[in-house]
């Protein structure tokens, strides 16, 4: 079993370290090399005057962009590339596809950060960010369309890790459900309110620069939670986890062992996993959900990498009952944020994409939930840590520096 495990890791190491870094070039070096539009002074520049027959904001948006072959413009005879747009970026549905496994397996194992590396493809790795950036001056609105077009595509491939996810977890009673339920809750007030106050209203930039900010912050919490000091004050989850480990080594049946609702009332609910008791507050656990999901609907995620700290903050349990309970809030937030931002907003979907990553989110969620039990608790903070400060700094610089410091 140690060395099945230390394999686990190694692969887990190889991941993080050279495949994600290298993911981010790949989708550097597709982008556009066309230079900038620049009309000659006092020239009126000729507008597309059609919507290309595509609906929406943006169909609208594209009849007024200048048509050309330079960044900023549109030439409606070039290849049509994602939602349609011609001359937008070509997203190979084979890169799109491993890609979406490696989002449903990091979500439904450590539950959190799918939200985010659904961020990371669509912004970089497929190349969208780039493209949309080039629409800031030329046109704002598509710019500012397509924005809310990626922040709803993130959250349709994290809603089905999360439903997976929470049907998994339910099953082999690793899941809080009382807990998902008051997060849940709350979520709906959330994913709601942020879809219909910012719509259309957020450009590319503003919105690379806080996803970035959000993930980085979320990073130094979880580092040091891994500290001594940090550790704790988690002495019941270390506890829990210690005893879950164990019952895996000695291979006994875990269903039997796990989440157990002992006591009910309107300011506290107690539950067991593995014989350690846990307690919370449900109306913490409801305004915790509000503003979750308001931040993670903002930045077009699903809300784990902040559902995460905050559970074993409020709860104390261990990442083995977290990552279940985040999961169902998640799916609950991202059923209200999605409809929102496609009938309010109107946020156009490219949906063969999103239909090819859906395949590759239930690849990865079924290996991710399977896999989570054979890596140590701290490892799965560690990964999560290293992800999250990696993916922060270079967003963060990124949008408000208009450079990435990092690769």
């Amino acid at each position: 079993m140690k060395r099945k495990r230390y394999g686990i890791l190694s692969v887990l190491a190889i991941l993080t370290l050279v495949v994600l870094p290298l993911a981010f070039a790949v989708g550097a070096s597709a982008q556009t090399q066309q230079g900038a539009a620049q009309p000659a002074a006092g020239e009126k520049p000729q507008v597309v005057g059609s919507d290309l027959g595509l609906g929406g904001k943006i169909g609208e948006a594209i009849k007024k962009i200048p048509v050309g072959t330079k960044k900023g413009q549109i030439d409606p005879n070039a290849p049509r590339g994602v939602f349609g747009i011609p001359g937008a970026p070509q997203v190979s549905y084979v890169l799109a596809i491993f890609w979406a496994i490696w989002v449903g397996w990091i979500f439904s194992t450590v539950g959190a950060f799918g939200g985010i590396m659904a961020g990371v493809g669509h912004m970089t790795v497929y190349g969208l960010g780039d493209y949309v950036r080039t629409f800031r001056e030329t046109s704002p609105a598509l710019n500012k369309t397509l924005t809310d077009s990626i922040r709803t595509s993130n959250q349709f491939l994290v809603g089905l890790s999360a439903l997976l996810s929470t049907w998994n977890y339910l099953k082999a009673k690793r899941l809080a459900w009382p807990l998902g339920v008051a997060l849940a809750l709350g979520s709906i007030v959330g994913a709601v309110a942020i879809p219909w106050l910012t719509g259309g209203k957020i450009s590319f930039r503003q919105y690379q620069g806080w996803f970035g900010v959000f993930v980085f912050v979320v990073g130094f919490v979880l580092l040091y939670e891994i500290t001594p000091k940090g550790q704790a004050s988690k002495k019941a989850a270390k506890a829990a986890a210690q005893a879950f480990e164990k019952s895996v080594k000695e291979k006994k049946d875990l269903t039997t062992q796990g989440i157990a609702v002992k006591k009910w009332s309107v300011t506290r609910i107690n539950f067991t996993f593995f014989g350690v008791d846990f307690s919370f507050n449900p109306i913490w656990a409801f305004c915790g959900g509000v503003v979750i999901a308001a931040i993670s609907a903002f930045i077009g995620v699903g809300g784990g990498f902040l559902y995460v700290p905050y559970l074993t903050s409020l709860v104390g349990a261990p990442m083995y009952v977290v990552a279940g309970t985040s999961a169902l809030a998640v799916l609950v937030s991202m059923l209200a944020s999605i409809t929102t931002y496609i009938t309010v907003a109107k946020a156009g979907m490219d949906w063969g994409l999103i239909g090819i990553q859906l395949i590759g989110i239930f690849i990865g969620s079924m290996i991710g939930s399977r896999t989570q039990k054979y890596i140590p608790d701290r490892w799965l903070k560690l990964i999560f840590v290293v992800l999250a400060l990696y993916v922060g700094l270079r967003y963060f610089s990124a949008g408000f520096f208009g450079r990435s410091w990092v690769p």
